[in-house]
C-alpha cells in the first residue's frame, strides 16, 4: 500500500529552523514521524501568503524549494525527491520516503508562463491556483470578486499546466474558479486539502456538485484534517477562543519574521498548546468526511491531504503524521475493504499523477 499525503506545509517550517531529523514536540511532520506513520510520499507545499508582493513571492517560493532540497540531500538514507508516480515506487523499494513539491498559491509565477515552466523544471508537480486572496490567475474562496473565476491569464495557465503535466489544484479557489477549471482543463483536477461542505459549511470545503463534477473528470478530493473544516461547531468555538483569549495570527507572524528569537518561539508554542486543550473533532469526523466524499464521488476519487504544519491545531488523536494509520483503522471498522483503503491512502492520487 502506498500512503501519500498530498499537502503539508513543512517547507515554511524549514525556514523557521525546524530540524526534521528529530521528533519535534510541536511539529506535525518530521522524518521520525513520517517513518512511524509508514508514509511513502509527502507533498511539501510551497505556501506563499497572499499579502506578499510578486517578486518577494517568487523569491520566497525558491527559498522553500532550496530548503526542501537541502534537507533531502542531507538525509539520503531516509528521503528522496520524487517527480512522478514511478519515482515514488522506486523510492519505496529502497526504503525511502518520497518528497514531492506542490506550490500553494500561484502568485510566485506572477504573470509569466516561463516562470511556471521553470518551477515545473524545479520539480513542482501541482499548483494551488490561489490562497486566501484573489490573484492574477483566479479568484479565491476567501474573496472571489475580481475575475468571477479564472482570469484570461488564468486560462492560459490552466492550458500550460495541462501541457506540462502539472496538476491543477482548486483548494482555496472560489466556486466560480472551480467551475472554470472544470470547463477549461483537459486533465483531471484535484483539491489537495479540502473537506465536504455538506458536513461543515466553510467556504473552503466542496459542495456535493463540485465533488461529483471533479470525480467525473477523473480527479480527487483529498480530505483535510483542519478541525475548522471538519466541524462547524468547532469553527465557532475556535473563533470565540481565538478572539477572546489568543492572538494566533500575531504570534504566527512574529515567528515567521524572527524564527530564531526564543521568546517569540515560546509564545507561538504556548498558543498552540492552549488550542490543543480545546474539544476538537478527531478520527471519526475525518472518516465521516471520507465516507461522504466516497458516497458522492465514488471510492476512486477520495484521498488524504492533511494540511499538517499549516494548521493552528490538529484533530484530537491525530496530532501528527505518525498517526495516519488510525484513519485507516477506522475505515476498516466501518467496513471498507483493504483495496478500498489502499485507494484512499494513496492509489487514487497516484493515478492522477500518472494521468496528468
Amino acid at each position: 500500500m502506498i500512503i501519500l499525503d498530498s499537502h503539508c506545509d513543512t517547507p515554511s517550517q524549514l525556514l523557521r529552523r525546524r530540524d526534521v531529523c528529530i521528533d519535534n514536540e510541536h511539529g506535525h511532520v518530521d522524518i521520525p514521524k513520517l517513518k512511524k506513520g509508514h508514509v511513502d510520499a509527502s507533498f511539501f507545499a510551497l505556501y506563499t501568503p497572499a499579502s506578499v508582493e510578486p517578486d518577494a513571492a517568487t523569491r520566497y517560493a525558491m527559498q522553500m524549494i532550496a530548503a526542501t532540497k537541502d534537507v533531502i540531500e542531507a538525509n539520503p538514507q531516509d528521503l528522496a525527491l520524487a517527480c512522478s508516480a514511478d519515482d515514488i515506487l522506486r523510492n519505496k523499494d529502497k526504503g525511502l520516503v518520497s518528497i514531492l513539491l506542490g506550490m500553494e498559491n500561484g502568485s510566485p509565477i506572477q504573470t509569466s508562463l516561463p516562470l511556471l515552466r521553470e518551477f515545473y523544471r524545479m520539480g513542482v508537480r501541482y499548483m494551488t491556483l490561489t490562497h486566501n486572496g484573489d490573484n492574477e490567475i483566479a479568484d479565491a474562496a476567501s474573496h472571489g470578486h475580481r475575475w468571477h473565476g479564472l482570469s484570461p491569464f488564468g486560462r492560459e495557465v490552466v492550458a500550460e499546466m495541462n501541457r506540462l503535466g502539472m496538476i491543477i489544484d482548486v483548494a482555496h479557489a472560489s466556486d466560480e474558479t472551480f467551475y472554470d477549471c472544470i470547463r477549461y482543463s483537459t486533465k483531471p483536477i484535484v483539491s489537495t486539502h479540502s473537506c465536504c461542505r455538506a458536513l461543515a459549511g466553510h467556504r473552503r470545503n466542496m459542495t456535493d456538485d463540485m465533488i461529483r463534477k471533479m470525480a467525473d473528470k477523473g480527479g480527487v478530493i483529498q480530505i483535510n484534517f483542519y478541525p475548522v473544516f471538519l466541524s462547524d461547531e468547532f469553527g465557532r468555538l475556535f473563533d470565540a477562543v481565538n478572539a477572546e483569549h489568543l492572538e494566533y495570527d500575531e504570534a504566527d507572524k512574529a515567528f515567521r519574521a524572527d524564527p530564531g528569537n526564543p521568546e517569540i518561539r515560546k509564545e507561538y508554542f504556548r498558543v498552540m498548546d492552549i488550542l490543543k486543550t480545546l474539544d476538537r473533532p478527531g478520527v471519526k469526523e475525518v472518516v465521516d468526511h471520507i465516507d461522504h466524499a466516497v458516497k458522492v464521488g465514488g471510492i476512486d476519487h477520495v484521498g488524504i491531504g492533511t494540511d499538517f504544519d499549516g494548521i493552528e491545531v490538529p484533530p484530537s488523536g491525530l496530532e501528527d503524521v505518525s498517526r495516519l494509520g488510525l484513519v485507516f483503522d477506522e475505515m476498516s471498522r466501518r467496513g471498507y475493504s483493504v483495496g478500498e483503503i489502499e485507494k484512499v491512502a494513496g492509489a487514487n492520487f497516484m493515478r492522477v499523477l500518472r494521468e496528468a
